[in-house]
């Protein structure tokens, strides 16, 4: 399976030249596909549209033109469909609408009223628009969003930016349907979308150098398997290094993460009263006492080197000794690193060994600078590549979608997760799984993007039984096992499908 894109609108249309000039594919053929699959999508998803009916409203350009073949496709099963229109101006909308009208499909005159149908299908505007909908396609937004029926969008729902994810309503959608792969604005106006359903219309192979989208499929190829002969010293060790008075649980979340992800031994560095605190509940735990200022203290050392991975940061504090301690850790064994919490704020860079670095936006503002930072709010996945380079490490942005760049390409986007995760806690359980992986020898851009992928995939089956509301950063661990199980066995969705993406859990 070919990795899925995440696109912006110029790379969607590139896409779609490509495909037309180079590869010799016809726009016609294009289109066909593209209706022909939301049709299908459609009676799966709204299976009383069968006898209920269904209205497709359709634009002026090619993505109405989309809803006429869908239109055609639902009216040769014998399902019952209108169509509300405006006049198509380009060659393939016209030339599909006069095969509709000839097959027989229902057309409604503009002033006519609309009969009531299952869902209406929103096929006004496609990839390419930007700004608030304006004249008759805002007219028939309104109209439609008015008819109160749940909504299908034709890749994307009127009055959305699919490439900066810039909502100006009027239409939100149950569901919708994209083609080849999910474009930018899907992922950062997830509520306005509904499930995300992305299919395969005969496109060709896309860029290698676009975002992929991390899904269960590319996790389960990329999971580190057991085997039947392994020792404990095979899985991996992890040193994490946290855990100053008064912050103990964020160094233990990382350490419980790490050993749910896999690794076979799991050291904490960290003040006498996460010590005893690991003690007491972690038993799995090895500990060593460390005042986690200056130079480290020989058994420190021990531990640091030790490791096949170091998780730096959770619970550390950021006082000046801290940052003293940082840079001597840094300055001894080049394991593979996270940096997490306060190690991302005492960090200066750049990197001298394999380091992934995990900010939210705020971290983010203070390890790569202002200027990034500002140009994170428009674009995450340029400011995330343009921080990887600038600090020749491994980038993990947190957000809606969370970015991973790396100073070699290509960047990785996780769409997995929801609002359960914005609590204390659930940073420091991905630094964990980061770093389990990272212990196995996993490549610092995929460990990432393996661990922010459980991390949600997780939140939203914990969410599923406990609610988003209550979700807690041990449910997130319980629900840990259910994942790796889900991605030794993940299965094709079946063509046209090739993903989907459930709307979050926001109860």
């Amino acid at each position: 399976m070919n990795p899925l894109p995440v696109l912006s609108a110029t790379e969607a249309a590139g896409w779609d030249t490509a495909a037309r000039t180079q590869y010799r594919v016809p726009s016609r053929v294009l289109m066909e596909a593209a209706g022909r699959a939301c049709a299908g999508v459609l009676v799966k998803e709204f299976p009383e549209v069968v006898t209920r009916g269904a209205l497709v409203v359709a634009g002026a350009g090619n993505n109405g033109g989309d809803g006429w073949v869908l239109a055609r496709a639902l009216h040769t099963a014998g399902v019952p469909v209108w169509v509300s229109a405006l006049d198509p101006k380009t060659d393939d909308a016209i030339d599909n609408r006069a095969l509709a009208r000839v097959d027989g499909v229902r057309e409604l005159g503009r002033d006519e009223p609309w009969p009531a149908a299952a869902m209406v299908v929103d096929a006004l505007l496609g990839t390419g628009a930007a700004g608030p909908a304006r004249g008759d396609v805002l007219a028939m937004a309104q109209r439609l969003v008015a008819y109160a029926a749940p909504v299908l969008a034709v890749d994307g729902p009127t009055g959305l930016d699919l490439s900066s994810g810039e909502a100006h309503g009027p239409v939100r959608a149950q569901v919708t349907i994209t083609f080849g792969g999910p474009r930018r604005g899907h992922l950062i106006a997830r509520e306005w979308c509904g499930k995300l359903v992305v299919v395969d219309i005969g496109l060709p192979p896309p860029d290698p150098s676009w975002p992929i989208l991390v899904t269960d499929a590319w996790a389960g190829a990329r999971l580190p398997r057991l085997h039947a002969t392994m020792h404990k010293g095979d899985r991996g060790r992890v040193t994490v290094v946290g855990g100053a008075p008064g912050m103990t649980g964020a160094a233990l979340h990382a350490a419980r993460a790490a050993l749910a992800a896999g690794a076979g031994l799991v050291k904490l560095v960290g003040s006498k009263e996460a010590v005893v605190a690991a003690r007491a509940a972690l038993p799995d735990l090895l500990t060593v006492e460390s005042s986690l200022g200056g130079e480290p203290e020989p058994a420190a050392v021990e531990a640091v080197e030790w490791a096949d991975a170091l998780v730096v940061g959770p619970g550390l504090g950021r006082e000046p000794p801290r940052g003293e301690f940082l840079a001597a850790v840094l300055q001894r064994k080049a394991v593979p690193t996270v940096l997490d919490a306060d190690a991302l704020m005492l960090f200066k860079g750049p990197a001298e060994r394999p380091i992934v670095c995990t900010p939210h936006l705020g971290e983010f503002r203070a390890l790569a600078g202002d200027a990034l930072a500002d140009a994170a709010a428009n674009d995450r996945w340029g400011a995330a590549t343009k921080a990887a380079q600038k600090l020749k490490a491994t980038i993990l942005l947190k957000g809606v979608p969370t970015v991973i760049a790396d100073v070699r390409g290509p960047l990785h986007t996780i769409a997995s997760g929801n609002p359960g995760l914005a609590t204390g806690g659930s940073g420091d359980l991905l630094s964990g799984l980061i770093g389990a992986f990272l212990a196995r020898g996993t490549a610092p851009v995929e460990a990432a993007a393996l661990g922010a992928h459980a991390l949600g995939r997780a939140a939203e089956h914990g969410a599923r039984q406990w609610t988003a509301r209550s979700l807690r950063p041990a449910d997130v661990l319980a629900a840990l096992p259910d994942i790796w199980r889900a991605w030794s066995d993940a299965k094709p969705q079946g063509p046209p499908v090739l993903t989907v993406l459930e709307p979050p859990e926001t109860a």
